[in-house]
């Protein structure tokens, strides 16, 4: 019996060595598995194409098809350039039976991978498996999920323990899983993908340019029967908002409440939408009133409500797989 083919994806925007980096801790763990990687360019125009190209025939990694580089000719944003992988084929023109979907900051520990495709493997009906991801200070990141309600929305912008306590399902970050747990959804960090699933459901939703696009992924697999599941034993160190600058910015860009509103409109509709964001609204004005009353700033980045409310009222643009 052959063992499953998996290609692994590596997104790359400006950040050529850490995704170099990142390569170089893929291989390594793929190499049990047989696997193979896909390098795409996201448009960096900063020659990160070129450097990377050079250096992956400089290491000898091209040979055989072991690792492609591939340029997007445009920055289409996270889903398009990982979709762009997600067409692809193995090097000798065999279909994927997996697809790894790493971040360029992202280094797997050995043995990420196999867990999440024995996982995989072991379960049929599960389509998408995810891996606990921690800081390169040792410190667990929350990465599993419950998929965004309007309730959710009012608890998480609220942050008051006793409405938490009064609707202890709405939170969307959950209590990380200490062992194998299936969830609603989990981060695009380190994600394995079922090709049969995406075969069913389809790819990334390229209408989000960043954020919002994983979940929309898995929420479409939850209603056509795939589950999504979340696989501590495997482990990836994640560095975290490299190529997007988040880190350091202290306001929110376009691009989040664009993704935050198309995930509601397209998956919920427009009443669903509006629901949601006066009670994220409603949860974050009760946030200011605390956090006032007691002398500290929100929680929130600088003009978050502003940006959110003002937003809303923006031309929106429905893709064709929109409700009205």
């Amino acid at each position: 019996m052959s063992r499953p083919a998996v290609l692994c994806i590596l997104l790359n925007f400006r950040t050529a060595e850490m995704t170099l980096r990142a390569a170089e801790a893929a291989l390594a763990d793929l190499h049990a598995l047989g696997g193979e990687l896909v390098i795409v360019d996201n448009a960096s125009g900063d020659g990160s194409y070129e450097v990377i190209s050079r250096e992956v025939a400089a290491r000898g990694w091209g040979e055989g098809g072991l690792v492609r580089v591939v340029a997007s000719p445009v920055n289409g944003g996270f889903g398009a350039g990982n979709n762009i992988g997600l067409r692809m084929v193995m090097s000798d023109g065999q279909a994927p039976d997996y697809y790894y979907i790493l971040n360029s900051d992202a280094f797997p520990d050995a043995g990420c991978t196999a867990a999440l495709l024995t996982h995989l493997e072991a379960h049929p009906k599960a389509g998408i498996a995810c891996s606990h991801i921690r800081g390169e200070d040792n410190l667990t990141h929350t990465t599993a999920f419950r998929f965004p309600t309007i309730a959710g929305e009012f608890v998480g912008a609220a942050r008051l323990g006793f409405i938490e306590r009064m609707l202890p399902e709405a939170p969307v970050p959950i209590p990380q899983p200490e062992t194998t747990q299936q969830v609603d959804w989990s981060a695009g960090a380190s994600m394995m993908l079922r090709a049969e699933m995406l075969k069913e459901i389809g790819t990334f939703d390229e209408v989000f340019f960043l954020y919002f696009e994983e979940t929309d992924l898995c929420l479409r697999a939850a209603r056509a029967g795939w589950s999504c599941w979340y696989v501590p034993d495997s482990r990836v160190v994640h560095i975290g908002s490299v190529s997007t600058g988040m880190k350091v910015k202290r306001r929110m860009p376009s691009y989040w409440y664009d993704s935050r509103r198309h995930y509601f409109i397209k998956n919920h509709g427009r009443a669903y939408a509006v629901a949601a964001l006066f009670a994220h609204l409603a949860g974050g004005i009760l946030h200011r009133l605390r956090t006032a009353i007691a002398g500290r700033k929100p929680q929130d980045p600088s003009w978050f409500l502003r940006d959110l409310l003002t937003h809303a009222t923006t031309p929106y643009r429905q893709s064709s797989e929109d409700r009205t």
